[in-house]
């Protein structure tokens, strides 16, 4: 009997304090729940108003009429400037009130986690930023290489002109990787690779291609230096 007594008395003890810790845990989930909920609903008026007043700014307008094509295609996604700005302000409420409900329910590490996410967005944003840049840059010069080259009547102008651009976007490419923190050491050592490879090319082919005029330069300078001395 004092073994039955025993079993019954620890299981009876068990579960009071599995009660006792779910009627104390139940407020605060409760408390974490509505915390949540509200933020979401927040949240997507937020969003949705951002959006809005970037539409009545015109701002996709604007940016087609400077040469940026406001719908990507990348991936089967179609996203315009207003609604990435809308949804960053969605997204980014909602992670700050699901960080609020994390910290209600004492949940220290994955308040943490959130807390590193919402301090990377920035770094995200800036490097949306700069890819939009080098993207119209790259655009514009591609436009003024294609054209002068054209005038000038130098052959294979598309060539340079794609070369000019490209140049430009991989550069804004690397610059956005530094930004977001992926492999900085390696893509620093990329990007000095290619400036080096760049620079030696360029270098040869001016040698190779420049030396019956550096020949000419040089024997104009022993002339007048001769005639000089004379």
């Amino acid at each position: 009997m004092n073994g039955v007594e025993t079993w019954g008395e620890a299981i009876t003890v068990s579960l009071i304090t599995l009660g006792e810790r779910l009627v104390n845990f139940l407020p605060s989930f409760l408390g974490a729940l509505l915390v949540f909920l509200a933020g979401w609903i927040i949240a997507v008026t937020m969003g949705r108003l951002g959006e809005k007043m970037m539409k009545t700014a015109r701002v996709d307008k604007a940016a087609e009429k400077i040469g940026f094509n406001c719908k990507s295609n990348c991936a089967g996604i179609k996203i315009g400037i207003s609604e990435f700005f809308g949804g960053l302000i969605k997204w980014f409420l909602v992670l700050v009130f699901l960080m609020a409900a994390t910290d209600i329910l004492n949940l220290t590490q994955v308040t943490e986690f959130l807390n590193k996410i919402i301090l990377y967005i920035p770094n995200v944003v800036v490097a949306v930023v700069i890819l939009s840049v080098v993207v119209l840059i790259g655009n514009f010069v591609y436009g003024v290489v294609k054209g002068s080259t054209k005038a000038a009547g130098v052959m294979s102008a598309t060539l340079l002109a794609v070369i000019s651009k490209w140049a430009i976007i991989i550069f804004g490419v690397f610059a956005a990787l530094i930004q977001l923190g992926i492999a900085s050491s390696l893509v620093s050592t990329i990007f000095i690779g290619i400036v080096a490879m760049l620079s030696l090319a360029g270098g040869l082919a001016f040698g190779l291609g420049g030396k019956d005029e550096a020949r000419m330069i040089l024997e104009k300078l022993r002339q007048e230096i001769t005639e000089k001395k004379k």
